[in-house]
């Protein structure tokens, strides 16, 4: 009846209206649910920002370890070209100290070699001088007997031989005349 339609009317005009909230309801949970899963979106969004903020900075400090890694190799080959070019310059030091020890064995053995020629020069004069003593000797030598030879004959026959020896006799002793006597 027209009486009783209207309640149930209205009862199902609010039966649609709680249904169409409820439907409100379902669709902002929905949107509720859609912006949660925006949001894990998001941050699984940053979340992989910062892994390769992270692995960003792991890749450069890796790369900056190498360089340094790197510099320190250059560094340690400069040492080790400096330490070799110390050992060159050892060796050549060692070289020169040898150079000097051959000069001064070269100067030593000149020195050497001077003193024996020296003590030859020496040598030499000694025998030069008993040469010259020798010679002093045998002069004396020949003096002596030269005095002697003129102590055992007159001098008058050295000094004019050709006068014959009666006359000399007979100009000395007038005594025997004749020569005839003589020895």
């Amino acid at each position: 009846s027209p009486s009783n339609e209207g309640p149930f009317e209205r009862e199902r005009e609010r039966e649609r209206e709680r249904e169409r909230e409820r439907e409100r309801e379902r669709e902002r949970e929905r949107e509720r649910e859609r912006e949660r899963e925006r949001e894990r979106e998001r941050q699984t969004e940053r979340e992989r920002e910062r892994e390769r903020e992270r692995e960003s900075e792991r890749v450069k400090r890796e790369r900056e370890r190498e360089r340094e890694r790197e510099r320190e190799r250059e560094r340690e080959r400069e040492r080790e070209k400096e330490r070799e070019r110390e050992r060159e310059r050892e060796r050549e030091r060692e070289r020169e100290r040898e150079r000097e020890r051959e000069r001064e064995r070269n100067r030593r053995e000149r020195e050497r070699e001077r003193e024996r020629e020296r003590e030859r020069e020496r040598k030499r004069e000694r025998e030069r001088e008993r040469e010259r003593e020798r010679d002093r000797e045998i002069k004396k030598e020949v003096e002596k007997e030269v005095v002697k030879e003129r102590e055992r004959v007159p001098a008058y026959p050295l000094i004019n031989p050709v006068v014959p020896r009666r006359q000399c006799r007979r100009r000395q002793s007038p005594v025997n005349s004749t020569g005839a006597a003589e020895g």
